[in-house]
């Protein structure tokens, strides 16, 4: 029998039982699956079709996030799968557990909670924390000291959704002086009419480019007579290496809007 350590505990509050060395890593979560090619590499067996960076990985995959190939990610003999409470389905995460194998769930919404989650995950992976985690710290460590604006931040289309409360995105926002209109909505992912939203007390609407694509011509036209900022919902959203440039890349997007 494969030898283990006292059971870690993910970000839930359950053991998971972690072989003392792991040497298979299957990611169903696209910043997670980031987090391991950049920190360790040579863990990765498996990701899904939406784990895009870093572009060049090279693992077998096993289709979305939502609708994972359960009987793939078996056979791939994973020493653990990692998911999230949200990204990945709680049926999806109970079949791998029922088939013998451990998955580690995370669950962040702040940007202190992803840190800690993340040095979490990389030390039950038998990994010390990497320089771009401290990095990360870093970059995020000081106030928002400017502007302050209102914003609501539509992540989908037909139907409209917005971000509500308890949102890692909304903590990200927050940090970089734009409060989420819908922050305290009893939803985290409320549906909202549109003309709802054009409506709302806000002097900002933000775009990210994930999960909905917006662009400069689907997205800005709907809130005419409102600052719109397109930004890279990749930034705003992944939680892993992604964090170093977050900051300065989600300040460039939207400086013209804070001024």
């Amino acid at each position: 029998m494969m030898e283990t350590r006292r059971h870690p505990v993910d970000d839930l509050g359950v053991p998971v039982p972690v072989p003392r060395d792991v040497t298979r890593v299957v990611s169903l979560v696209p910043s997670l699956t980031e987090t391991v090619a950049v920190t360790a590499p040579g863990l990765l067996v498996g990701a899904t079709d939406w784990c895009t960076h870093p572009a060049d990985i090279d693992v077998v995959r096993v289709r979305g996030t939502k609708n994972p190939d359960v009987a793939r990610v078996v056979a791939l003999e994973p020493d653990v799968v990692l998911a999230n409470f949200e990204e990945n389905r709680q049926a999806d995460i109970d079949a791998l557990r029922d088939a013998g194998v451990a998955v580690w769930v995370t669950r962040c919404v702040t940007v202190a909670e992803a840190f800690a989650s993340l040095e979490r995950m990389v030390g039950a992976l038998g990994l010390a924390p990497p320089a771009w985690l401290d990095d990360s710290r870093r970059m995020w460590a000081d106030d928002h000291a400017g502007r302050r604006r209102v914003a609501v931040v539509p992540i989908w289309r037909r139907p409209w959704m917005v971000l509500g409360s308890d949102t890692f995105a909304g903590d990200m926002l927050a940090r970089l002086g734009v409060d989420n209109a819908y922050a305290a909505h009893a939803e985290r992912y409320p549906r909202v009419p549109l003309d709802e939203l054009r409506a709302a007390a806000i002097d900002l609407v933000v775009l990210p480019d994930e999960p909905y694509a917006f662009t400069t011509t689907d997205g800005p036209e709907c809130f005419p007579g409102h600052d719109v900022a397109l930004v890279s919902g990749r930034h705003l959203t992944w939680y892993g290496p992604s964090l170093v440039e977050a900051r300065s890349v989600l300040t460039d997007q939207l400086r013209p809007q804070l001024r």
